[in-house]
Order: C-alpha cells, then sequence, then structure tokens
C-alpha cells in the first residue's frame, strides 16, 4: 500500500491543521526525505506536536518512519525499473546525469574564489564521515599531486579537537551530500567559532552545512536511503577533480614536473 493512498485513506480524519500537512507531503513527493520537522512547521504552520500525531494517525511512529517509509518506496520503484533488459544503460544514464547536473549547478566564480581559499591558507583540513569522508581521503591525495598539503580528518572527536585550535588563516574543506550531517556540522561550527574559513561541498545551498560556508560548491545527488551511492560519490569527486585542475591553471602549478617528482618517490615501493 504506497504513502500517498494511505494518506487519502485518512485524509476524512485528519484534523485541519493535520490536512495542511498532509496536502504538503503529496505535493512535494519522494523530495518529502529531505525534509526536516523544522520545514513541515514552517510550510504547513503546524506544531512539532501536530506533525507527530499526524504521523501517528496514518500508521507511523514519528516522522523519521514516515521518510524512511517514503525513500524505501521510492527507491523500489528504482529497483524494479532497474531489473529491465536496459539494466547497464540505465546505470549510465544514472552516472551521466550526476555529472551533468552537477555541471550545471556549478559557478564559476565560486570555484575561483574557493582556490583563491586553498592558496591563501596556512593550515588545510577535510572534514566528512561515512562515504564523505573517504572522499575527504580522496581529495587530500588529489590536492598532495599538485603540491598542497591538506590533512583528511573522518574522526569527529580528532575534527572538533582540530576545529577548536584553528585560526583566520586556516581553511576546512566539509563533505556532505545532505548537508545536515550533525558531526561534520558540529565540527564545521567550532571552526567557524575560531574565525576559520570554510568550504562547503554539498547539495543543498541552504542547508545547516552550507549556511556555515564561506563558499559553496554543490553537489547534484537527492539521496537519502542510498546515500553511497556512487552517483553521489562521482557528483563529489567531479568537483574535487575540478577544484585541483583550477587550483593548477590559477598558480601556474609546473604539474609535469610535480608528478614526476611524486612518481619517483614512489618507483622503489614497487616489486620488480
Amino acid at each position: 500500500m504506497s504513502i500517498t493512498y494511505t494518506i487519502h485513506e485518512n485524509y476524512s480524519t485528519l484534523t485541519k491543521s493535520e490536512k495542511k500537512i498532509a496536502d504538503y507531503i503529496l505535493s512535494s513527493g519522494e523530495k518529502i526525505v529531505y525534509s526536516t520537522m523544522s520545514d513541515i512547521r514552517a510550510a504547513a504552520n503546524v506544531g512539532d506536536g501536530t506533525i507527530i500525531r499526524f504521523c501517528q494517525k496514518i500508521g507511523f511512529s514519528g516522522f523519521s518512519d514516515l521518510k524512511i517509509a517514503i525513500a524505501k518506496e521510492d527507491f523500489s520503484k528504482q529497483q524494479e525499473n532497474s531489473q529491465a533488459a536496459d539494466f547497464f544503460e540505465k546505470r549510465t544514464l544514472t552516472i551521466n546525469k550526476a555529472l551533468q547536473t552537477t555541471n550545471q549547478r556549478l559557478d564559476s566564480d565560486k570555484l575561483t574564489q574557493a582556490v583563491q581559499l586553498i592558496t591563501q591558507a596556512k593550515q588545510i583540513y577535510i572534514f566528512g564521515v561515512g562515504s564523505s569522508g573517504n572522499t575527504g581521503n580522496d581529495l587530500e591525495a588529489m590536492l598532495l599531486r599538485v603540491g598542497v598539503q591538506a590533512r583528511s580528518v573522518v574522526d569527529p572527536h580528532f575534527q572538533a579537537q582540530i576545529a577548536s585550535l584553528l585560526t583566520e588563516q586556516d581553511l576546512v574543506i566539509g563533505f556532505s551530500l545532505s548537508g545536515r550531517t550533525k558531526d561534520t556540522y558540529d565540527s564545521l561550527n567550532i571552526a567557524k567559532k575560531n574565525h576559520a574559513k570554510i568550504l562547503a561541498i554539498t547539495n543543498y545551498l541552504l542547508s545547516p552545512i552550507a549556511q556555515l560556508a564561506d563558499i559553496v560548491l554543490q553537489t547534484a545527488i537527492e539521496e537519502f536511503l542510498d546515500g553511497a551511492s556512487l552517483a553521489g560519490k562521482i557528483s563529489q569527486l567531479y568537483l574535487c577533480d575540478l577544484l585541483v585542475q583550477k587550483y593548477e591553471v590559477e598558480n601556474n602549478v609546473n604539474s609535469v614536473e610535480l608528478r614526476e617528482t611524486v612518481l619517483r618517490s614512489i618507483l622503489d615501493k614497487s616489486l620488480d
């Protein structure tokens, strides 16, 4: 039974305020999974208690339970569609769409400003957890190849300790597709209070993490149930690649010479 059907079936039993919530959810579709209770409260002009009662009336323990059900329903539809004969083509289209949409959201001026932050920073740290933490590790390696030393930190406790010692001369690059990852937000918030510069790589310009940032580079993947998907990773890595390539151009980096130096340093690590 679909969530839409469940809401319509119970619509007549809802109060006037609860119907406002129902109408908002029905008009938003699966995008509701990216909303918070604060978003619902503001859009429907209702209180938290009304939202919870609405969720319970239609069979869920709370708003998070409802969001997960909607995400599962949408994900199941996508999985069913992926069983078709053109499975490989569908996956290729998904990846291509991730790149195209990320490119469409790209602001070249912000990319240039982000490079300036990297160029001017005394110290550079990269914060992220989970899959975004892995992307942070990738960016650390990519920057090293163009002569920029940055440190990727994936442990929230170490992030917080490092953030507490930063100054206005330092830069933190924060990764979060949702822009709402609490551990990353908390660490970036500490860095912000110490006047460090913040570069956020995230999907939503109005998300809490984006609001902390001096510059935002926008990814293009709306994920909830499948947050570590290849498409989301590629969107992040594409921006990382552009950032590094732009740094090379803006700073006249002799990338061939640098790469030769790095290559020579690791050749002896290879077995004959």
